[in-house]
């Protein structure tokens, strides 16, 4: 069985977004997986580099056009950006299920591939409500052992 517990921020800048992604990142292990969805500039990647610079003091860019980051640390993190995804086939062409027990996994775009929802520890949906603030969602699945 699974159960999950849904918690909703509002944001009014970038440095709370990240502070959010830094909250975050302390209930992160190895293996975990967090989706992240929310429309163009809603503060996805704003949110990871609070997570990065949290677990691993680097600096978290998009990777809109290379597909992934590699963010090296205690555990490594590696950041996928699906925008420019379209079919399952090139998920499977990047390999990108490989990297699952090396690390942590944040997803941008993740909704684009509903399929992959049940691999998520955590979804984060992140909405515009003004031009600084934002709406985040994190649902967060623990699974009964």
């Amino acid at each position: 069985m699974v159960r999950s517990k849904t918690t909703i921020f509002l944001t009014d800048s970038p440095a709370d977004t990240r502070a959010i992604g830094e909250a975050l990142a302390r209930k992160l292990r190895r293996g975990d997986m967090v989706h992240f969805c929310g429309g163009l500039g809603s503060g996805k990647t704003t949110m990871i580099q609070g997570i990065v610079r949290a677990l691993t003091g680097h600096q978290a860019t998009s990777p809109s056009f290379v597909i992934i980051n590699e963010y090296p640390g205690k555990v490594p993190i590696y950041h996928f950006d699906f925008y420019r995804l379209t079919k399952p086939e090139e998920l499977e062409s990047i390999g990108w299920k490989e990297y699952a027990d090396q690390g942590i996994i944040l997803i941008e775009w993740a909704d684009r591939f509903p399929e992959l929802g049940e691999e998520a520890r955590f979804i984060v949906t992140l909405s515009v409500l003004g031009r600084r603030r934002r709406s985040i969602s994190v649902v967060e699945f623990k699974k009964n052992r």
